[in-house]
């Protein structure tokens, strides 16, 4: 049996995304630090009743893809709200300020 070679189109990026990550982790917290080089956002779940939250993932982004994130969930939630209808935040706990015991990222 002769294998092929999956192709894509020129300028178009062939992604694999894997059964165990495709299912998602529920995070419902994130923290970001940044550096001159780096952001890094940590995705956290924290639960009622649990003493710690727990970190469920760390993404670490240059700048540059840092600010591409920003402008595509912007261009998303636009579209979700004109889709569903504008995203009530009124009701959102306060957490505590986003910069809480985060040590400063190093390269």
């Amino acid at each position: 049996m002769s294998k092929q070679k999956e192709k894509s189109a020129p300028g178009q990026l062939n992604i694999e995304l894997p059964e165990d990550i495709a299912q998602g982790i529920y995070a419902n917290l994130a923290v970001i630090a940044h550096s001159n080089t780096e952001f890094v956002v940590d995705f956290i779940r924290n639960m009622p009743g649990l003493p710690k939250a727990r970190v469920m993932s760390r993404i670490i982004l240059t700048p540059q893809h840092a600010k591409r994130l920003l402008a595509a969930l912007n261009e998303n939630i636009k579209k979700y709200e004109a889709q569903f209808g504008p995203i009530d935040v009124s009701g959102t706990p306060s957490l505590p300020p986003m910069g809480f015991n985060v040590p400063p990222a190093q390269a």
